[in-house]
């Protein structure tokens, strides 16, 4: 076998991970959705939301939630790898809503003061506030993850088998 060949195979295998996909379809999908939360919330259409941490819904929440739930629907809801891949989803929610939650707020006194105290501010010079998430938009997040991962994983299942019954790769 060449590398070619050892490049493709492994190229199929990662298409072939539907815990994998799934995730990150629900992440990708809640990240587009912070752009209807913002119209809806704020009249505003800002597509730099998309690039953006914090906000509604968080994605990094639907990203390991959808995972584990992924990883507990193909392997066991009693497998150690679920223990693990839910043990990171709790800490990585914890993380959102409170440290980085907190650093956020923390931006935003220290911009509050700058304001009154310089005299030419501006978002070159301010911190970023909009760090973590609230405890909803955590919650919303790890609620969308799964809703969207397991259902992919049992009625799509990954992008290979996808790709087949489509027609596009033989196999």
């Amino acid at each position: 076998m060449n590398i070619n060949q050892v490049s493709n195979a492994q190229f199929i295998n990662i298409l072939d991970n539907a815990v994998l996909a799934w995730g990150l379809a629900a992440c990708g999908i809640a990240q587009f959705s912070k752009l209807i939360f913002e119209l809806i919330s704020k009249g505003k259409w800002r597509p730099s939301v998309l690039v953006e941490t914090g906000g509604m819904p968080s994605s990094h929440s639907a990203l390991v939630t959808g995972t584990a739930a992924g990883v507990g629907l193909q392997l066991g809801f009693n497998d150690p790898i679920f223990a693990l891949a839910s043990t990171i989803a709790f800490i990585v929610m914890y993380d959102a809503s409170g440290i980085r939650r907190s650093a956020g707020l923390t931006a935003a006194k220290v911009n509050q003061i700058l304001k009154g105290n310089l005299k030419e501010f501006s978002s070159e010079t301010s911190l970023k506030e909009s760090l973590g998430h609230t405890k909803t938009e955590v919650l919303v997040g790890s609620l969308l993850g799964p809703s969207i991962t397991l259902p992919g994983i049992l009625f799509v299942g990954s992008p290979l088998h996808l790709l087949q019954m489509m027609g596009i790769i033989s196999g």
